[in-house]
């Protein structure tokens, strides 16, 4: 019973862990927008590369308009690396943030996919909506 309680409560550690990072931290309600919640296991080896890779991204997006990204490392609990939350992006934006990767000469598309695969054990992209608190969402259930 002893393990099971351990893996149950570790089973639960991620969507805790997302529920907390979604809440405002201001306390204040906000109206909530589209996120991408992704989480990744990185490759052994791989930590530093991933996140360079990461981070040129990250900043190609924000010369282009997008949103900051947040990023959590992992302390303690279960097997993820990393998570991160960012804006749900448009076309429009996505095409801007590879024109500019583009013109830095950084891989996009198909073979950046390829690329980033190198680097990581495995991922996740959840799309949700956030950052609100449960008042907010039993108000809306209504």
């Amino acid at each position: 019973m002893k393990g099971f309680v351990r893996h149950a409560t570790s089973s639960l550690a991620p969507a805790l862990l997302l529920a907390a990072m979604l809440a405002p931290s201001t306390g204040l309600a906000q109206e909530p927008g589209k996120v991408m919640v992704s989480i990744y296991r990185v490759a052994p080896g791989k930590q530093l590369d991933f996140l360079r890779w990461q981070a040129v991204r990250d900043a190609a997006a924000s010369e282009a308009g997008v949103g900051a990204t947040q990023w959590y490392a992992h302390m303690d609990g279960d097997s993820w690396d990393y998570v991160s939350i960012g804006p749900a992006t448009t076309d429009e934006q996505d095409e801007k943030v590879d024109a500019i990767l583009r013109g830095r000469k950084l891989t996009t598309g198909f073979k950046a996919s390829l690329e980033f695969r190198t680097m990581v054990a495995s991922h996740t992209d959840t799309m949700a909506s956030g950052p609100t608190t449960a008042a907010a969402l039993v108000e809306a259930g209504k």
